[in-house]
């Protein structure tokens, strides 16, 4: 059959205009082979193209144009109707998906009729009934006990030994996982901000009054049943708190199936408590539908079957039937259903930490969410719809980030046969070291250059008041000078080089060192993100030049969106060379905050009140003690572990600064907490305003200042002149006011800013003066500053135009005015300069 293209000639070429002009299979087929490789043509080449196709020598150019043209639209609606019909294949199953869920409640809500129904029927029943029960009391108990003496005689051929033992227990634990995932076993509640749409991460629940902890998802990928089972089969690659999956036997079962006997070790998430194991039975197989199954449950005496290996250094933990199931979409896809529920065994636990081992909100966050994030990432890097730079593979980066959670882990658990072992403290007992003799382990696929003797690792775990884990991480990455030392940095970074430069103990106090980061990946929800630090090198003196050199960290972090639930947040680091490696070493350290669920405030004597790091800084103080009375009291656990290379003859050296360093980043993350904890009865609220007689002085000068070069208030009419207040109206400012010191012989730096002025360049009080003016004004705004400085200085200030400027984070800021005046002190000489952007917002 032929196709023949159709067009409308012209009304000016003499014809008329409701004829048209039919193009031969023999011109469609000439110009089809042009626009594959050229869509868009020049005049020129279209001219060209008429000259060398004599078939095209008595059509138009307009009309070869005007062929283009449509052919164009034509690929663009063919390209939008497959994304329409891409959309409403995801909808058509999220519907399918919402009327099973609905279909699930409404069967949950009958049965919770039927039992409220039974239940008011025995309390009547009860109330008007004397009859003695003892004897029927009697007969339960002997049953009772006859059934303790005569245990379940299926559970007599559940061994090792007896495959059919296995499958009756594989069985068992499917009908229970299908009954979790798709039925009313457990009492589901959604969990809040979980919205289901062809673009969610799908719909995920948490558990309500049942044994242990649950939690549910059901969710849309793009990858077949198969696909998604060998994925998350692999549970070390999505599960970072997963150690290892041994398989110890496999046995095959009907219908295509499998039945294996795992055992599983996970690393504890703190110092605070031993990790856990899990002896289980996994269970694949196809269902009469088509659907694929991978369930898995505890194997125990009360169940049957084989018992697992000791577990010496880890605290046996149960699974209830739990896993996968993978259902085939209509036009590809799958519709994946995962259950986790388990018993975590919380008495074990010092009960301060027991929040985090009975929670299915981090439960769901940890592991249900996660592997269904894990599954949608690898269905959008294998249709190319994620984009990567530095030329990188999804699968390396994803390795890298694996590598560095996984090494961050092995610091903070310190397993013995890993080869860690205590090493002697100095008395206090706030700081753990432990030293590890066979450092081969840390190199990927390369032993470390310099890791001479081997690897010290120093780690503490403390309880935190009141603040957010999203807030505290983000802190901590974007101002790593308020925490980090220049010097401690070089000799971790100095581990790298082959002939290293001798740094027998690295100096506390270094220079803060400015940080620029560089994105290298992150995932498709946006949780976690990988990225490049570059740390601008300084020397201490001149025979330190080796330690001028700029050096770089990897870095990953995640869980800084403050909106999840019940999510853990973290930052964690190594240092790399320039040429940053597939397989380069990697010695993580880093931070993991962990949120507890909130506790009761009844007891308000340990309620501690926000203080500002500004307040914290002048010496002011608030007293502890006193009651929140708006009950805003919630906990989080913070794991630190820094990890540090030795040799035999510095190896006390290192430890002594390791404790040290360790010790002033805990005295560091205290002051910072306390700086950034939200107000009673608030979400996270901004920094108060600094009380200082300094900070009342200055405000007084900037307003002063103000009226006398403008003749005009700040405030308008309701200025007020008292110290407080008036400190109180330029902090909440609406416009960012800022102020930068005179220097002439060096650059001007940032030496305060109001709330609004923080907020702009993204910023705390204690890192201001890390700012300079050059880097935040751009190239036209320095210009207009200098051609306008002149007249500041003569008539007192002046106004810049509409401009762009950069907050610390390196984000565009446009601003409709600036306005430049001196501010005066009490003896009419010069203090500063003060800015003020008017209507800024980021771009």
């Amino acid at each position: 059959m032929m196709v023949h293209t159709m067009h409308r000639e012209s009304p000016d070429k003499g014809l008329d205009s409701g004829k048209y002009v039919r193009y031969t299979p023999e011109q469609v087929e000439a110009l089809e082979r042009v626009y594959t490789e050229c869509p868009k043509p020049s005049s020129l080449r279209r001219q060209q193209l008429i000259r060398e196709c004599p078939i095209l020598s008595n059509i138009e150019p307009k009309q070869i144009k005007v062929w283009f043209q449509n052919r164009r639209c034509r690929e663009k609606q063919r390209k939008e109707a497959a994304r329409l019909q891409t959309v409403n294949r995801k909808l058509n199953a999220m519907n399918k998906l919402l009327m099973e869920e609905n279909d699930r409640l409404q069967k949950q809500v009958s049965h919770l009729v039927y039992e409220n129904g039974h239940m008011k029927h025995q309390i009547h029943t009860a109330s008007g009934t004397t009859t003695d029960n003892s004897c029927e009391s009697v007969v339960v108990a002997s049953g009772q006990q006859h059934q303790q003496q005569n245990p379940n005689p299926q559970h007599l051929q559940r061994d090792a030994n007896n495959p059919a033992g296995l499958l009756s227990i594989a069985k068992e634990a499917l009908a229970e996982f299908l009954s979790k995932a798709t039925g009313t076993a457990v009492d589901w509640v959604q969990m809040i901000g979980m919205k289901p749409g062809p673009d969610s991460i799908g719909i995920v629940a948490i558990s309500r009054n049942c044994s242990g902890i649950a939690a549910r998802a059901c969710g849309l990928v793009s990858l077949e049943p198969m696909k998604v089972a060998e994925i998350l089969k692999d549970r070390p690659s999505w599960l970072r708190d997963c150690r290892s999956v041994d398989t110890l036997s496999v046995i095959p079962a009907g219908n295509g199936g499998t039945i294996e006997l795992i055992y599983t070790q996970m690393y504890a998430p703190t110092t605070l408590a031993a990790a856990r194991d899990f002896w289980t039975l996994r269970y694949t197989t196809c269902l009469e539908d088509g659907s694929y199954v991978v369930c898995e449950g505890s194997l125990s005496a009360a169940t049957g079957g084989p018992t697992g290996p000791p577990s010496s250094n880890f605290v046996r933990a149960e699974m209830r039937p739990s896993g996968f199931l993978i259902r085939p979409c209509d036009g590809g896809g799958s519709i994946l259903h995962i259950v986790d529920h388990v018993d975590l065994d919380a008495l074990s636990v010092p009960e301060v930490m027991r929040p985090l081992y009975e929670s299915s909100k981090i439960l769901a966050q940890k592991m249900t969410v996660a592997a269904l994030r894990h599954v949608r990432q690898i269905a959008q890097e294998t249709s190319g719809e994620v984009q990567y730079g530095g030329g990188r593979q999804p699968a390396v980066l994803r390795t890298f980030s694996q590598r560095l959670s996984r090494g961050f882990n092995d610091a903070v658990n310190g397993f013995v046969d890993d080869g860690w072992s205590p090493l002697g403290s100095d008395g206090a007992e706030d700081i753990t070291l432990m030293i590890n003799l066979s450092p081969g382990k840390f190199g990927g696929n390369s032993f470390l250059p310099s890791f001479g003797s081997g690897v010290l690792c120093a780690k503490a775990s403390m309880l935190l008041q009141n603040v957010p884990p999203a807030v505290l991480v983000r802190f901590l990455r974007e101002h790593r000078s308020e925490w980090a030392d220049y010097g401690v940095d070089a000799y971790a970074a100095a581990s790298l080089r082959a002939s290293p430069f001798a740094v027998p103990c690295a100096r506390a106090g270094g220079l803060p060192s400015n940080q620029v980061i560089l994105p290298l990946a992150q995932t498709v929800e946006h949780e976690e993100f990988l990225e490049v630090v570059r740390l601008e090198g300084h020397a201490y003196s001149p025979e330190d030049v080796g330690l001028a050199r700029d050096m770089y960290l990897l870095q990953l972090c995640s869980g800084v969106d403050e909106d999840v639930v019940g999510g853990c947040a973290q930052l964690v680091f190594a240092p790399i060379d320039e040429s940053f490696a597939d397989d380069a070493p990697l010695l993580p350290s880093g931070f993991r905050v962990i949120p507890l669920e909130p506790k009761s405030t009844s007891n308000n004597a340990s309620v501690n009140r926000t203080l500002d790091l500004a307040s914290a800084l002048e010496g002011s103080t608030r007293q502890g003690g006193e009651a929140d009375p708006n009950g805003c009291n919630f906990r989080s656990v913070l794991t630190i572990a820094f990890q540090f290379t030795f040799d035999n003859h510095t190896r006390d050296n290192v430890a002594s600064m390791a404790r040290q360093y360790v010790r002033n980043i805990v005295g560091s993350i205290q002051r910072v907490a306390l700086a950034i904890a939200p107000r009673p009865g608030s979400s996270i609220s901004p920094i108060s305003a600094p009380t200082s007689p300094e900070a009342l002085t200055l405000v007084r000068w900037i307003s002063r200042s103000y009226i006398v070069h403008t003749g005009v208030d700040l405030f308008g009419s309701d200025s007020q002149t008292s110290g407080d207040t008036l400190l109180h109206q330029v902090w909440s400012h609406t416009d960012a006011i800022l102020c930068c010191s005179m220097k002439t012989n060096a650059s001007p730096i940032f030496t305060f800013a109001n709330q609004t002025g923080l907020d702009m360049l993204e910023t705390t009080l204690v890192s201001l003066q890390d700012i300079t003016l050059d880097k935040t004004l751009d190239e036209p705004g320095r210009k207009a500053l200098c051609s306008e400085f002149p007249k500041i200085m003569q008539q007192g200030y002046a106004h810049l135009p509409a401009g762009v400027c950069a907050s610390s984070m390196g984000r565009l800021v446009s601003y409709e005015q600036a306005t430049v005046w001196k501010v005066l002190e009490d003896d009419e000489s010069n203090h500063c300069l003060a800015f003020m952007f008017v209507n800024w917002s980021f771009v």
